[in-house]
């Protein structure tokens, strides 16, 4: 495993464990030459699912496309990596689940949104935003009434 930081060959485990639902090996490690520590994840080999766009074109599925929009709209919120990463990978597992093989882009957003609501109610606002192609902000505030009509009943 290189470095990330020096791109030095050789790295040596300090730590390693299975992430909380067992679907991952978590592992620190220190950098031979530079000392630098940092975290990789071993993750099982999936089944390619091909994603549908709205525009109707495909690509395949990529993990890093969706850890990516989750941690954009986490930015600057108190919500940490392990929360974010356990929600990919429970998001990836439902969608590896699949018997198609095929979904939409759609689906995978509106499982974003779920655990997002979940999470963090902006950073769930931020990605809703994007997801829903808020066009003024009486979409947004429309939004932020339902989220707060839901948020009013759960606590009465």
């Amino acid at each position: 495993m290189k470095c990330p930081f020096c791109d030095y060959p050789k790295t040596k485990v300090i730590d390693s464990r299975s992430t909380e639902d067992g679907s991952a090996i978590r592992r620190r490690r220190s950098c031979l030459e530079c000392g630098s520590r940092f975290t990789t994840f071993e993750r099982r080999e999936k089944v390619q699912v091909v994603v549908v766009k709205r525009d109707r074109s495909t690509e395949p599925y990529s993990r890093e496309k969706l850890a990516t929009g989750m941690y954009k709209a986490c930015n600057k919120r108190n919500v940490p990596a392990e929360v974010i990463e356990s929600s990919v990978d429970q998001i990836e597992e439902a969608i590896t689940r699949i018997p198609e093989k095929q979904i939409s882009a759609s689906e995978i957003g509106d499982m974003v949104m779920s655990r997002l609501r979940r999470i963090d109610e902006v950073a769930y606002l931020r990605f809703a935003s994007v997801y829903k192609r808020f066009r003024d902000v009486s979409e947004f505030s429309k939004e932020l009434g339902e989220l707060m009509t839901e948020k009013t009943n759960r606590s009465s």
